[in-house]
């Protein structure tokens, strides 16, 4: 006769049996936040010339405005995220910024549009820390890769559907419109996860649960992750990428505009559905290669990796902001991105493997509140003021040498990605001396 079965053994089954639609709802939910995030970049022009803005202005609403409010609440909401509900985080955190995306189309003037920018920072802190942790709870190490790239999905698949959607609604109806048509079915998907996604067990899928039964500070949260070395230098090239990676997706379109004639619809229709479909490829498969790296190897093949296809990536995005020719930025545009994209699942799960268990949405928000103060907060800002200051001298060619500007940083981000393999490395030479 067999033995009844327990209550959190039935609530790690049914957990289990929705695993796959909780990382898809997850997914749809960061897929959101990029839409609501990234929507200025498509309406750039046309934000400028309606409300009388300059590209330092439309840098700073994209960037350091969103970013001071998002990375700095992204800290204490991880720690309630650690210690408390974490779907119920995401949901309410989905509808505020949803809200907010939406209330931007009402804005009339800088400091309308600010406030509307800042309150979806807002309500995005409080969306990919306790993302992050949820995930890694329900998949183990040696999957994890690849759960957390089709997560960053989110990331290429929202800016690109963004700027269809953006382009096509803000082409015939202008661009409030498309705020609204952005922004306001976020509010029907918080509502979903909140009916339908469970809270899993922290730990799920580890074999060794630290600080199961503790509720760690928000200082056991920075001392641990500090006291990492190659966590630090994750962070590092995470931030310089961040950084790079949205200053020229602030103002991509921009200079595809100026430098290269094309209009919205253009971008729309032609080149945002075929960088979404490269970069959905190249985030799945970099996620697979990942894990198959870490059961070859280890899990220091995966900072590695990164590196590799970084150094790949570099010589076409600088091919990308010099090109002379349409036919050549844009391939140039679309091989790059497709190196490009390994980074961002790949980083989050050796993050989210390194992190002490109970401490997994803390880890996650310091590495956001460190990249986002930088790459984000600085990003779009730094490169809307250089093209300011470059368009005395070159005029509408200013974006192009501003992006260069940032193009040029890789090579610093991709040591960080190499040292922090170096260490990981000596780490795991070291367990497996143990065994």
């Amino acid at each position: 006769m067999s033995s009844p079965t327990s209550l959190p053994e039935v609530q790690a089954t049914f957990v289990a049996q929705r695993r796959a639609l909780t990382l898809l709802l997850l997914t749809l939910a960061y897929f959101f936040s990029y839409m609501d995030r990234q929507i200025l970049a498509i309406l750039n022009e046309d934000i400028i010339r309606d409300l009388h803005l300059s590209d330092a202005q439309m840098g700073m609403l994209g960037g350091l405005a969103f970013a001071i409010f998002y990375a700095g609440l992204g800290i204490p909401v991880a720690w309630l995220a650690d210690r408390s509900n974490r779907v119920r985080i995401i949901a309410i955190a989905l509808a505020i910024w949803s809200a907010f995306t939406a209330a931007g189309g009402l804005a009339t003037n800088f400091w309308q549009l600010l406030g509307a920018r800042i309150g979806v920072g807002i309500g995005e802190a409080g969306s990919s820390p306790p993302s992050h942790s949820i995930i890694a709870d329900l998949y183990p190490p040696e999957k994890r890769a690849s759960a957390l790239s089709i997560y960053s999905l989110g990331v290429g698949l929202g800016a690109a559907f963004g700027t269809i959607i953006g382009g096509v609604v803000a082409t015939k109806y202008g661009w409030r419109v498309a705020m609204y048509v952005i922004g306001l079915p976020g509010l029907l998907l918080a509502l979903i996860i909140w009916l339908v996604v469970p809270e899993p067990k922290r730990g799920l899928s580890d074999a060794q649960v630290a600080m199961e039964d503790t509720k760690p500070t928000l200082a056991d949260g920075f001392a641990t992750l500090f006291s990492n070395r190659a966590a630090l230098h994750l962070i590092a090239g995470f931030t310089l990428t961040s950084m790079i990676g949205y200053g020229h997706t602030a103002f991509g379109p921009a200079y595809l505009m100026r430098s290269f004639a094309f209009t919205k619809l253009d971008i729309a229709l032609k080149i945002a559905p075929a960088a979404a479909v490269i970069l959905g490829i190249a985030a799945i498969a970099s996620g697979k290669l990942a894990d198959r790296l870490t059961r070859e190897r280890g899990l220091y093949a995966q900072s590695t990796m990164v590196a590799v296809l970084k150094t790949c990536a570099l010589p076409f995005t600088i091919t990308y902001c010099l090109a002379s020719t349409t036919q050549l930025a844009v391939g140039a545009y679309f091989v790059a991105i497709f190196f490009s994209t390994a980074y961002l699942g790949v980083t989050f799960a050796l993050i989210q493997s390194e992190a002490p268990v109970r401490l997994r949405a803390t880890w996650a928000a310091i590495m956001l509140l460190i990249n986002n103060m930088i790459g984000l907060g600085i990003g779009p800002m730094a490169v809307g003021a250089i093209s300011d200051a470059l368009k005395p001298t070159y005029g509408t060619e200013s974006l192009r040498y501003a992006m260069f500007t940032f193009a040029a940083i890789t090579p610093w981000a991709i040591f960080h990605y190499w040292r922090a393999g170096v260490l990981l490395k000596r780490k795991w030479a070291e367990r497996q001396a143990t065994i």
